[in-house]
């Protein structure tokens, strides 16, 4: 999965190349905590666009003389982009397992008013060592749990799993509900956020007015837009896969778009886990028909995936004070999907799962 030179199973890792994982692991969660989860993620994507930028040179050009084909292009995506400098279960946890953890402890560095301040992952915490020290524990954390599971042959995405176990974890160690109790008719019910509903908490002996759930996206929660957003991104990731063979290389643009976002631009939508599963699909569909084939099925692929970050947001994002993310939710189920069917015999290719 990624073709990653580090990833491969700790029982064959030399003891030397583990704790070199480790090391740098470590300065990768903290790095997280020090400039934020969302733009440690940013950055993710400007490494991961340069690595399939050059893979996609050298396939055209047949290699560069005197470096094994592919080899610049696997340093770049695979080590540095999904490995120990940007991997998101590196970087983007140890960024939010930092927030989670100033959410109780500096409660008075968020505002009294809006979304727990343990959600904020665009918050930079700088160089405060006891923030970069929890970033680099759950950098570490991250590491573990996506070797473990490479380990056994998951057949999923591991990194996204490794983001989102990490998330569920930071809450138990942080003292935060692990789901939530739902304000409204149930955990799918985002009507007391359209009513403006609030609830008051008191954290570090100062009242806070929140809202009583909190969706992940205020401009990107109801289902036509999401609808929407799942078929235009899965259709824009499978034509880039069509023309270049890349899987990730619209995930890394669409990474690289939430730096409008980040930078306070409105209803900049989220896109990366709609794009990656459009590329898949369109593998997948290139395998049953043409171009066209490939492109529809690409597009409802990540239609898919956009209802499946929705739901997921809906359960484990809205009703409790940290971040868990959506996006890696729903990579990690609908790559549970494509596994288990690919390996029923359902399903002509796994995509970039590579089983």
């Amino acid at each position: 999965m990624y073709e990653l030179a580090l990833q491969i199973p700790l029982i064959n890792m030399e003891v030397e190349a583990f704790v070199l994982l480790l090391i740098t692991a470590l300065a990768g969660g903290a790095f997280g905590a020090a400039v934020g989860a969302l733009p440690g993620f940013i950055l993710t994507g400007f490494v991961v666009f340069l690595g399939e930028g050059i893979a996609i040179l050298e396939r055209n050009l047949g290699g560069v003389e005197g470096i094994p084909a592919g080899e610049i292009a696997t340093g770049i995506t695979g080590v540095i982009g999904f490995g120990a400098i940007t991997g998101p279960h590196i970087v983007f946890a140890g960024g939010v397992a930092a927030s989670a953890y100033a959410g109780k402890k500096y409660p008075e560095m968020g505002s009294t008013e809006g979304y727990h301040f343990g959600k904020d992952i665009t918050y930079a915490f700088g160089t405060k060592p006891d923030i970069l020290a929890v970033g680099a524990a759950f950098g570490v954390l991250g590491v573990l749990l996506n070797q473990v599971a490479i380990g056994f042959g998951m057949p999923f995405d591991t990194i996204a799993m490794a983001v989102f176990v990490s998330a569920l974890i930071a809450r138990l160690v942080f003292s935060y509900p692990l789901i939530g109790s739902p304000a409204g008719s149930g955990y799918l019910d985002m009507s007391p956020f359209e009513r403006g509903e609030e609830r008051t908490e008191t954290d570090g002996g100062v009242e806070r007015v929140r809202p009583a759930t909190e969706p992940w996206l205020p401009h990107q929660y109801k289902w036509p837009g999401v609808t929407v957003i799942g078929l235009v991104g899965g259709i824009l990731g499978a034509y880039i896969w069509i023309q270049t063979g890349s899987f990730f290389l619209g995930y890394g643009l669409s990474a690289i778009s939430l730096l409008f976002l980040n930078l306070g631009v409105e209803k900049i939508p989220v896109t990366h886990h709609i794009t990656l599963l459009g590329s898949s699909g369109a593998a997948i569909g290139a395998a049953i028909g043409g171009p066209v084939v490939a492109l529809l099925v690409g597009g409802v692929f990540g239609l898919l995936s956009g209802l499946f970050g929705e739901v997921t947001q809906r359960v484990f994002y809205s009703h409790s004070g940290t971040h868990v993310d959506p996006p890696a939710m729903a990579i990690f189920v609908m790559t549970i999907l494509i596994g288990v069917l690919y390996l029923a015999g359902i399903l002509p290719n796994s995509a970039y799962l590579g089983l």
